[in-house]
């Protein structure tokens, strides 16, 4: 597995399946600096997990092949590795964010959201992610 130090670019893995959401977000990152990998569908997400560790991972709920709940399992109990893992929800997916919490989710962020709060969020984890 390939992790990144502290001190590089920071590595987001972001997956959503909504093409246009998944652009906007991948640009809103990359505009504060970051390095994006980004995955349409929770396949994606897993097959690049299984061989890369991001520095956080975004991730919807509603994916096809593989759930975000999946994806939030897959990190924090399979890989076990202290990596920040934000969700991506619709208001009325309140079960589900529970459930994300449940598996070790670090934070969720509504959609539609607004860029300069989601930054801040990427930013609190990620300096608390590099202070281990």
């Amino acid at each position: 597995m390939t992790s990144h130090a502290p001190d590089s670019t920071p590595t987001i893995l972001v997956a959503e399946d909504e093409p246009l959401m998944l652009k906007m977000l991948t640009y809103c990152l990359q505009k504060e600096g970051y390095r994006v990998v980004p995955a349409s569908d929770g396949r994606q997400a897993l097959d690049y997990l299984k061989t890369s560790v991001p520095d956080l991972v975004l991730t919807d709920l509603m994916m096809p092949y593989h759930s975000g709940l999946e994806v939030v399992e897959f990190v924090k109990q399979t890989l076990n590795v202290r990596i920040p893992v934000i969700v991506l929800s619709a208001v009325e997916e309140t079960t589900d964010v529970e459930k994300a919490f449940q598996l070790g989710a670090d934070d969720f962020t509504t959609k539609p959201f607004r860029p300069a709060e989601f930054i801040g969020q990427i930013q609190k984890h990620l300096g608390r992610s590099h202070a281990v």
